[in-house]
């Protein structure tokens, strides 16, 4: 009669891990791409965020204080630049995340142009 082994645990864990890492590769920046939404406009900055709940922001343009970027050595690897605008509300800032480095600062100087065109004291 034939002995049947069966896989070590680390084996068996080590595969599940490899499954779910391919399928979260494969899933995760489809649904990011149509979930995750922003448009910077003459008069707002638009920003629609979230998983499954869904988040839209829109921020006048008169309302921004600042416009901050952010990259970590990790985004900096991959080219990514994540643009934080701050504004008066209570809400707090609204963050666009994973940018091209060239978009970004597109960006950022867009938004700092048309702030300082904008009359008003953004609060």
């Amino acid at each position: 009669m034939p002995h049947l082994s069966l896989p070590c645990p680390q084996c068996l864990l080590m595969g599940v891990t490899v499954m779910l890492a391919a399928l979260h590769l494969s899933v995760m920046p489809r649904w990011r791409f149509r979930v995750h939404r922003w448009e910077a406009a003459p008069v707002a900055v638009y920003t629609r965020t979230g998983w499954l709940n869904q988040e839209r922001r829109i921020v006048p343009v008169t309302r921004i204080q600042t416009v901050d970027t952010r990259q970590g050595p990790l985004a900096s690897l991959f080219g990514l630049v994540d643009v934080t605008v701050t504004t008066a509300s209570a809400r707090g800032p609204v963050r666009i995340q994973a940018l091209d480095q060239h978009v970004a600062a597109r960006l950022v100087e867009e938004l700092t142009v048309q702030a300082g065109e904008t009359p008003g004291d953004a609060t």
